[in-house]
C-alpha cells in the first residue's frame, strides 16, 4: 500500500512537453483549456500554494524487466483501465497534449472527470537510474482543479517503486461540500493505481 508524504515533487528531470494532440477526425473528445495554476509542477515543483498534495509509494519488485513491463502499462492507460475506471481517450499511447475522460459510478450518479496530458517521460535504453510516466491536469467538469502524475523508478540497485503525485482543490462549492467524501474517494482511487501498477510489475495483463 502507499504512504502518503514519501516523496518530493520532482525538480530536474527532463520530459516531453506538452503539445496539442487531437483524434483523427480532428475534433476533442471534451473541450476547455487546462484549468488550474502551476502547469507541470508535479515535474518541476513545488505545486500552487493552497492546494492539498497527495504523495503515495509502493514497492514493487527488481530488475529492468520489471520497470519497463510498469512503464508500458503506464503508457498505455492500463493504470485507469485497470483500476475500475471508464475510459475514452484521444490516443491509445499517452502522448502530450492527448485528452482523456476517465468516469465512475452508475447512472445519475456517474462522475467524469476530463484531463488533457501535460507531460510525458519515456523508457531509454540502457540499464541505468531512470524513470518514466506522465502527467495530466484537469479540464472544465472535472470536480477538482490540479494535476496527476504516474511515475515509475528504477534505481542504481534495480528496486523499482511506483509513485503518484497529486496537487487539486474542489472545483465547485458542491464538490468543497463534501471534501471528506472527495478525499476518501481520492484515497481509494489511489489505491486502486498502486493495486494495478503492482499486477503490472508481476506480469498480469
Amino acid at each position: 500500500m502507499g504512504t502518503a508524504g514519501a516523496r518530493r515533487f520532482r525538480q530536474d528531470v527532463p520530459a516531453v512537453s506538452t503539445q496539442g494532440h487531437t483524434q483523427d477526425n480532428g475534433e476533442r473528445i471534451v473541450q476547455g483549456e487546462l484549468n488550474y495554476p502551476g502547469i507541470g509542477s508535479t515535474q518541476h515543483g513545488p505545486p500552487p500554494e493552497g492546494f492539498d498534495c497527495l504523495i503515495s509509494q509502493a514497492y514493487l519488485g527488481e530488475g529492468m524487466a520489471t520497470y519497463r513491463r510498469v512503464a508500458q502499462g503506464i503508457l498505455t492507460w492500463q493504470l485507469q483501465r485497470g483500476s475500475g475506471l471508464r475510459v475514452r481517450a484521444e490516443a491509445d499511447v499517452v502522448v502530450p497534449g492527448a485528452r482523456i475522460v476517465s468516469g465512475w459510478g452508475i447512472g445519475p450518479f456517474r462522475i467524469n472527470a476530463p484531463c488533457e496530458v501535460v507531460w510525458v517521460r519515456r523508457p531509454i535504453p540502457g540499464t541505468g537510474p531512470q524513470s518514466a510516466g506522465f502527467a495530466y491536469g484537469t479540464l472544465p467538469g472535472h470536480p477538482v482543479r490540479g494535476e496527476e502524475a504516474f511515475e515509475v523508478d528504477i534505481d542504481e540497485n534495480g528496486m523499482v517503486t511506483f509513485a503518484v503525485t497529486a496537487f487539486s482543490t474542489p472545483s465547485t462549492w458542491l464538490y468543497a461540500a463534501g471534501g471528506a467524501l472527495a478525499k476518501r474517494v481520492q484515497r481509494h482511487i489511489t489505491c486502486r493505481y498502486i493495486e494495478r501498477a503492482q499486477q503490472l510489475a508481476a506480469g498480469v495483463s
